[in-house]
């Protein structure tokens, strides 16, 4: 079955940085897209980065220009390196997987990692 673990989270100071990983599993990986949401309390679960299996990327608005997705086929992992972190991002962050589309569409999540920002 899919199994999608993240590790990398913790307390930072702001403008600190932090790298997160997803290693992933039961699925074959170099063929397929991944993804980082985030969830900070009282929000709905919101789109960080996502990247293709050929390496492009796309990003919230939000991250853009500090956040970097990227992946490691032969290691099955997807990495989100975070830089210049702000309050405002402190959440749970979780990796995604996402197979099919439309109705056939099925989202697989890690168990997240919290991120928390503060001085």
């Amino acid at each position: 079955q899919v199994q999608l673990v993240e590790s990398g989270g913790g307390l930072v100071q702001p403008g600190g940085s932090l790298r997160l990983s997803c290693a992933a599993s039961g699925i074959i990986f170099s063929l397929n897209g991944m993804g980082w949401y985030r969830q900070a309390p009282g929000k709905q679960r919101e789109l960080v980065a996502r990247i293709t299996s050929g390496g492009i990327t796309n990003y919230a608005d939000s991250v853009g220009g500090r956040f970097t997705i990227s992946r490691d086929n032969a290691k099955s992992t997807v990495y989100l390196q975070m830089n210049s972190l702000e309050p405002e991002d402190t959440a749970v962050y979780y990796c995604n997987y996402r197979r099919g589309t439309g109705r056939n569409q099925v989202d697989y999540w890690g168990q997240g990692t919290q991120v928390t920002v503060s001085s």
